[in-house]
């Protein structure tokens, strides 16, 4: 059984690995083939060949190699019962106004399995004909010059078959054609292509809550289905090394973003914005990981407070919730301090009292605590309670839940609430990665003490488990009190 395994391992290993990159294209009117080298032809993203800057040899996504995504497709196809597939399909491009476009972003489970970074995709993968093997094909948009002249360079179907290792590869405008043959084939589907995914009334009383007739949803009728989520998530839980390695650049670079701007003066929130967005890519990150929160004053009482528009006032304190993405991962950080540079007395103590529990809390990041995130919430309740308790708060009651409103912490990865259905009651391992931030925010309320109304504060961190300690991902980012009053000297 082992020497099975291995043989399957190398031969698997030895069709990804990369090449000297040869393309043969044949003439338009003779029977003579040209060679290319892969360093003169367009991809729909980077390869080593055309951005040596970016991938590394053998990589197909900044740090991930094409190896790696192999073996995710592996382990998924190990997951699944004989004769079944998982149907997985790209982000599609999203209109922003009439011939403008939002900045695209691949759907995160299908950039885990294939690292294919283009719009109008589909990847079938399912077992292979051995143990420890996958059957993977691939739909992508075929080469087209016109169409690249507009929209920029498409991979194609050779790149399919030749970067990203399917073992076979179609023009996406055949999906209609290949696909119901291939379910009707199978005697399971796992997708969630279908589910579904309707997050407000106001969306479903323009759409409706039922897949349309046709496509996909037509092909599927009368095939058992199961929903594919729960087996990513649990796939996508533990990180790999090469993974913890994109968050550690994630959070390097935003921490020191987030480190610069405390060291300078800003008089309104889009301007504090802008010069994160700014440093995030200049220290290295590919962009933000999510919209940022810079809550000056008050603002930072709605916990997803984006509008960014308001004043900076000296006295005030801001509150700062932006991360980094590099190589498809983020890092998750949020910071509080003082417009002025020196925080009040009634600043000084609040925000002492809430980074005393998240420091508390990031110790337990680590397995030998066998604690889960729902656990880690309660340390994190019960740590401000007393804390809040001692500033002169009333906590009867749930007061805690007023103050506290939202959970101390959520997985992290590719996205910001990774692995969604993965439990919070489940207890952390190693390879976990998680953002910590307990947070305390004071309505403007006669029933707080008057020098505390008004501010809220959070410090978030982002934390990967291990065995014995914790890791912390985003330590560039300052956080003690005499560290935050000395960037502004």
């Amino acid at each position: 059984m082992q020497a099975s395994r291995l043989s399957i391992l190398t031969r698997r290993t030895s069709i990804i690995r990369r090449r000297s990159w040869l393309f043969t294209a044949t003439l338009n009117t003779s029977k003579s083939f040209a060679t290319v080298s892969a360093a003169d032809l367009r991809f729909g993203q980077p390869v080593h060949e055309t951005h040596p800057h970016i991938l590394k040899s053998g990589q197909l996504t900044p740090g991930i190699t094409a190896l790696e995504y192999a073996e995710r497709r592996t382990k998924l196809a190990n997951s699944l019962p004989k004769d079944a597939i998982a149907v997985v399909a790209a982000t599609d491009i999203k209109d922003r106004s009439n011939s403008t476009f939002y900045e695209f972003h691949q759907n995160s489970d299908f950039l885990y399995l294939t690292g294919f970074n283009e719009p109008e995709a589909l990847a079938v993968i399912g077992p292979g004909e051995h143990r420890g093997d996958h059957s993977f094909r691939l739909f992508v948009r075929e080469k087209d010059e016109k169409a690249e002249k507009w929209e920029g360079a498409r991979s194609g179907t050779q790149a399919a078959l030749d970067v990203f290792n399917a073992d076979n590869a179609h023009d996406i405008s055949r999906v209609g054609e290949i696909l119901p043959r291939l379910v009707k084939e199978a005697a399971l589907v796992y997708t969630d292509l279908v589910s579904q995914n309707t997050t407000s009334a106001f969306s479903r009383f323009l759409f409706g809550t039922k897949p349309k007739n046709g496509g996909l949803a037509k092909s599927l009728e009368g095939v058992d289905t199961r929903s594919l989520h729960q087996i990513l998530n649990l796939l996508r839980l533990v990180k790999s090394d090469a993974e913890i390695s994109n968050m550690r650049a994630a959070g390097t670079a935003a921490g020191r973003a987030h480190t610069k701007a405390m060291g300078r003066s800003f008089n309104r929130e889009k301007s504090l914005d802008a010069f994160l967005e700014y440093h995030l890519r200049e220290e290295g990150c590919d962009c933000a990981a999510f919209e940022p929160v810079v809550a000056g004053a008050a603002n930072a009482l709605t916990i997803h407070y984006v509008r960014n528009d308001d004043v900076l006032r000296e006295g005030d304190l801001v509150l700062v919730d932006c991360g980094g993405e590099y190589g498809g991962y983020i890092a998750d950080i949020t910071r509080t301090w003082p417009v002025s540079g020196r925080f009040t007395s009634a600043q000084k103590d609040l925000y002492s009292a809430v980074l005393k529990v998240q420091r508390s809390c990031i110790s337990l990041c680590r397995q030998n605590a066998h604690i889960s995130l729902d656990k880690l919430h309660k340390v994190a309740e019960e740590g401000l309670q007393d804390q809040l308790q001692q500033l002169g708060f009333d906590m009867s009651g749930r007061a805690i839940d007023t103050l506290f409103p939202h959970h101390v912490g959520h997985f992290i990865g590719i996205d910001l609430h990774d692995t969604p259905q993965h439990s919070r009651r489940n207890l952390l391992e190693a390879g976990n990665c998680i953002a910590v931030e307990p947070g305390v925010y004071v309505p403007i309320d006669d029933r707080w003490p008057k020098h505390f109304q008004g501010l809220g504060i959070r410090v978030e961190d982002s934390v990967c488990i291990t065995e014995e300690h914790p890791y912390i991902l985003t330590t560039e980012a300052v956080k003690e009190v005499v560290d935050i009053e000395a960037c502004m000297d």
